[in-house]
């Protein structure tokens, strides 16, 4: 493996991020701070607990997976969509590397930023509530996890991107109305019977599900479905980015 050639990958986008780093810390803790006030406060105040858990607390998870997911996809699709717009793709293609190490090199910072931010998230929440974490290492597990799988979905996108309006297209559109209809600010149970059937469908509610299980031993879904359908969702990116590079597909004039 070339490690040489996924550090230089690898740190080149973190000291893009680095640049900014004041607004990655700056938004995140706004953005957190003003879902504590209007879900918190607002309708906190008219539903005080979710399965015995403080509403203000219960979205904490949903917050921090709101965050991540859009992050690491957007940070990953950004990532290899500007290298190939400018034209600079191709002297990365060219050079001796693997797929696997250019896009390990790519994906690694994207998930690194958003795991980051992830932690921003998780610290400005405790100003707000009192929060305990039942299984860390778990906790850290899905995390991690769920940052990488994105990453790998936002180096996809980057790929499959003609312009800047579609590289936005998926994180805004596709992306974040998954994240708010899959339990992010609430638990399925609450929902009609037909409804509990529909959400499940939707393959965010596992993410936030297994997550909020790390925090309070709670989860609408079995939490070994849910490591499953991230593994899964990992696997088929991981796939879909070999067959990108084996075909040339997007990456070839």
């Amino acid at each position: 493996m070339n490690l040489t050639a996924i550090r230089a990958i690898y740190f080149f986008e973190m000291s893009r991020a680095l640049r900014s780093i004041g607004q990655s810390l700056i938004s995140p803790v706004l953005s957190t701070s003003l879902y504590f006030v209007v879900f918190g406060a607002a309708i906190g105040s008219r539903i005080e607990e979710v399965e015995g858990v403080p509403y203000g607390a219960f979205i904490v998870p949903g917050l921090i997976m709101l965050t991540v997911l859009t992050q690491a996809t957007s940070a990953a699709a950004f990532g290899i969509y500007f290298p190939k717009f400018i034209g600079t793709l191709d002297e990365v293609l060219s050079a001796p590397m693997s797929f696997f190490e250019v896009t390990l090199g790519y994906v690694g910072a994207a998930a690194t930023k958003a795991l980051f931010i992830g932690l921003v998230i998780l610290g400005t929440a405790f100003f707000f509530v009192d929060l305990s974490i039942a299984h860390p290492l778990w906790m850290a597990a899905f995390l991690v996890l769920t940052c990488l799988s994105f990453a790998l979905l936002g180096f996809i996108i980057g790929i499959w991107a003609e312009n800047f309006d579609q590289l936005q297209l998926v994180p805004l559109l596709v992306i974040t109305p998954l994240v708010f209809l899959g339990g992010s600010f609430y638990s399925i149970t609450m929902l009609p019977p037909a409804w509990q059937t529909v959400s499940l469908f939707n393959p965010v509610v596992y993410l936030v599900s297994g997550f909020r299980w790390s925090f309070f031993g709670q989860a609408d879904v079995a939490v070994g479905v849910s490591l499953a359908m991230i593994l899964v969702f990992l696997a088929l990116c991981l796939g879909a980015i070999w067959i990108i590079f084996r075909t040339g597909w997007k990456l070839r004039k």
